[in-house]
């Protein structure tokens, strides 16, 4: 007998339903979060036919967590079922839009038994790919929450302390800067920052690490901090710097723990095997080349052609028609972090590759815009990645940009 079943998890219990083949409700239980709910879970499905050889395939309305971790032990299937997709699916039980957590379970697991096949089980990623992927992601999302704070720090700096924006906007990284953290931290008021003497300057920059031109530097800032510049009521200047004081202490944070996830994501991804081959790609180093194995992950079987992989990333246009109509135009759905990632990557490779900036300029020449230039190249690339990957070849300049006929190709 077939068995399904459906798992409708929350933060303190899941409700878990089991039905046959014909739809006949199997068994109920709700289960708490904790491993005596998880082994509970486990006896159930053995109890109806669940072995080693044979799972019982899942439906569950998340992709991560404890819960799920427990259920991919073997080679069971898992699937990770849109929550907006379950909704739709209930409306075809019933027109009274009653909901329920029990009910709910008894949908996902009819989700199986009905259109299994028109859903995709989590891929069978090893545990190094997974581990890079947590990794990869942290470091991301660090990077982006850097970059908000630093925009809190350029917008209050605005508003009291221009002098700060003269003074180390136009160098690279800006206020990311460990100068102009430590400079900001030790000065957060024009006043403070007007009466720094050379030495405290020279003193603040040592403190961030500079080495080289630490004299030539701290005679710029104190003519950048000492010029004339609108000041607020001091009162307020006092308030405002406090602030920035708060902020700059978090950007602190922010930049150590980026900076450390980044050192976790490169000793961890140089040790996998597909490093060597998404490394050879021009524009990927070790840091965006992670982002992307993260995301396509390392099961071989998981996308059935490059097309599957494009469309994944959202670099491959897609077609709506509709009688005499028919647009083609850019995906909505994809996966975020790999299209930011992507175009990233692409941008890059302008530089590092002769024939990518041929290909990015002819698109160009074409008609298309910048980001529908970035776009195709990025679609021609994630192709040729996944050929790499799939025959385990190291990237070929030669090989991979060829026939300008495939170029001008019309795609958005």
């Amino acid at each position: 007998m077939t068995v399904f079943c459906g798992i409708d998890w929350a933060e303190n219990h899941h409700d878990v339903a089991m039905v046959d083949e014909a739809g006949q409700l199997l068994a109920k239980r709700r289960i708490s979060d904790d491993a005596a709910g998880y082994r509970l879970l486990l006896d159930l499905l053995a109890e109806h036919g669940d072995t080693p050889e044979q799972p019982i395939p899942v439906a569950i309305e998340t992709s991560r967590g404890l819960l799920v971790a427990a259920l991919r032990t073997g080679k069971r299937p898992v699937f990770a079922i849109n929550p907006l997709a379950a909704a739709r699916y209930r409306d075809r039980h019933g027109v009274s839009r009653k909901k329920s957590d029990p009910g709910d379970a008894l949908v996902l697991a009819n989700i199986l038994r009905t259109d299994m096949h028109a859903h995709r089980p989590l891929p069978a990623d090893t545990d190094q790919a997974r581990a890079i992927a947590v990794l990869a992601r942290a470091q991301q999302d660090a990077v982006w929450n850097r970059q908000q704070l630093v925009n809190q720090v350029r917008s209050l700096l605005r508003e009291y302390y221009p002098a700060a924006l003269d003074a180390f906007l136009g160098k690279q990284f800006g206020l990311a800067r460990a100068e102009a953290r430590t400079v900001l931290a030790a000065a957060p008021t024009p006043a403070s920052a007007a009466q720094l003497s050379l030495p405290q300057l020279r003193a603040a920059l040592r403190r961030a690490g500079r080495q080289r031109g630490i004299d030539a530097e701290a005679e710029r800032l104190r003519q950048v901090f000492r010029a004339d510049y609108a000041r607020q009521p001091s009162a307020v200047e006092d308030a405002m710097g406090h602030q920035l004081v708060a902020l700059v202490g978090q950007l602190n944070a922010s930049c150590v723990a980026a900076d450390e996830l980044a050192e976790a994501v490169e000793a961890q991804f140089r040790q996998h095997p597909d490093a060597e081959i998404i490394l050879s790609f021009p524009g990927l180093g070790v840091q965006l080349g992670a982002r992307v194995l993260a995301e396509i992950g390392d099961d071989r079987t998981r996308f059935a052609d490059a097309r599957g992989l494009k469309a994944y990333a959202g670099s491959a246009p897609v077609t709506r028609a509709s009688g005499k109509k028919r647009h083609v135009g850019r995906r909505f759905i994809k996966n975020n972090r790999l299209i930011t990632a992507g175009f990233l990557w692409a941008f890059s490779a302008l530089r590092a590759s002769p024939g990518a900036d041929a290909h990015y300029r002819r698109r160009r020449e074409h008609g298309d815009w910048h980001a529908q230039a970035q776009r195709h190249l990025l679609n021609r690339m994630i192709g040729q990645l996944h050929h790499c990957l799939q025959t385990r070849q190291l990237f070929d300049e030669d090989h991979a940009f060829t026939s300008s006929s495939t170029d001008l190709a019309v795609a958005a």
